[in-house]
């Protein structure tokens, strides 16, 4: 099996949360490729408890098959003490978080339609913005062998200095580069990293041989076009000439004299949705590419400035017809940002769900979220859809 190598969802979770909601009904998704490790260490699962597939082998059969998910799943066993029969998965989710709380449950939601489809039964520990650490040792006393969670990066620091014994751990955020993920602990994230580095690939095959960065100075823009520039370096092309953003007109015309000069092959555009329309008309007919911020609701001018800019989205959004959720419903969050949460909880399931048998060797899906493959370094490295603005429509990039 290829196991491809790699932002956490701060933005999503810190900058429009007051938008998220979520339910789901039911699901049928595409098979799992996962080799699993030998596990002399590891129990084995209670032969009573959740259910959960067999031990998973080179080609394992459909994960998912489709069955009613209501809101309140009947698989859904509150946190309980300690008993005879543990639940083997746990959702630890900031549910009481004024700020967070919307997020985790359209998290909630998109692993609760999963685990339904499954017929697999797990346990939810709600906490607040400082109760992760209890909540896990929560869910650990409960028996859980695989948590989901958390869901925040400051959440995932909490756990990650607290010490002691973790059961396997599928975080949804990431720690900076710097720190050191616990033992046990993998992270599966809408990390805008892995879109950076997507992009600076396709640059790359395009035939782009110069590039220019326009940034600005917020910490996920900046994460975004340091993966991208990382990237980029690694594939033998040059340190991109950077501009940072100034909205002033004559700063921007300056932007476009300098851009011009520079005759770049591409650019990115390492901005939100609102300044990337703002921007694009000045950077001449190079090739553009940006975050998957870009597709958040535009309106009909922006859309019309936006033209040729091309995108990475995940494949619950980029294509809604796709036979693989044929039998997903959809939602109206009224937020992108919602639904790629939502998204993140359907395939957070399907990975736990492999856990449970211990780590796997090798793990690589085509999910919700995208191509999903684990690393060396125990993080869960996606790759989505390519798509492009043309005459104010989203379509796949490259198309006429």
């Amino acid at each position: 099996m290829k196991v491809r190598r790699s932002e956490g969802i701060r933005r999503y979770l810190d900058g429009a949360l007051a938008l998220l909601l979520a339910p789901l009904l039911v699901l049928s998704l595409p098979a799992l490729s996962v080799a699993q490790t030998p596990a002399a260490s590891e129990e084995k699962p209670d032969a009573t408890a959740a259910s959960a597939p067999p031990p998973a082998t080179e080609k394992a059969a459909p994960l998912l098959a489709p069955v009613p998910a209501p809101a309140t799943a009947a698989g859904v066993v509150p946190a309980p003490a300690p008993a005879r029969d543990p639940v083997p998965l746990a959702l630890v989710l900031p549910l009481e978080s004024p700020v967070y709380g919307r997020a985790a449950e359209a998290v909630k939601a998109g692993f609760a339609a999963a685990a339904a489809a499954a017929n697999a039964r797990y346990t939810v520990v709600a906490h607040g913005d400082d109760g992760v650490v209890a909540a896990f040792a929560k869910a650990r006393d409960a028996g859980a062998r695989v948590v989901v969670g958390p869901l925040v990066r400051d959440d995932l620091k909490a756990i990650a200095t607290a010490g002691g014994e973790l059961p396997w751990t599928i975080a949804l955020n990431q720690l900076d580069e710097s720190s050191a993920l616990p033992p046990r602990v993998f992270t599966l994230a809408l990390a805008v990293e892995s879109e950076g580095v997507q992009l600076a690939r396709r640059a790359n095959a395009d035939g782009a041989r110069t590039v220019v960065v326009i940034g600005s100075d917020a910490p996920l823009q900046k994460r975004f076009a340091g993966a991208f520039t990382g990237e980029w370096v690694l594939l033998g092309g040059d340190a991109p000439l950077t501009f940072r953003l100034d909205r002033a007109p004559d700063m921007l015309a300056l932007l476009q004299r300098e851009v011009r000069r520079a005759a770049p092959d591409a650019v990115l555009l390492a901005l939100d949705a609102r300044d990337a329309a703002l921007v694009k008309p000045y950077v001449g007919q190079a090739t553009a590419y940006t975050s998957s911020q870009i597709n958040d609701r535009q309106t009909p001018e922006a859309l019309r400035e936006l033209d040729a800019v091309r995108f990475v989205e995940l494949p619950w959004l980029a294509d809604p017809s796709a036979a693989a959720f044929a039998r997903v419903a959809r939602p109206d969050h009224g937020s992108v940002m919602l639904d790629r949460l939502y998204a993140l909880g359907i395939d957070a399931f399907r990975v736990a769900q492999v856990f449970v048998d211990g780590e796997p060797a090798t793990l690589e899906f085509d999910g919700a979220t995208g191509h999903v493959a684990l690393d060396r370094s125990r993080h869960f490295l996606r790759e989505g859809t390519l798509l492009q603005f043309r005459d104010g429509e989203i379509v796949p990039a490259g198309s006429r």
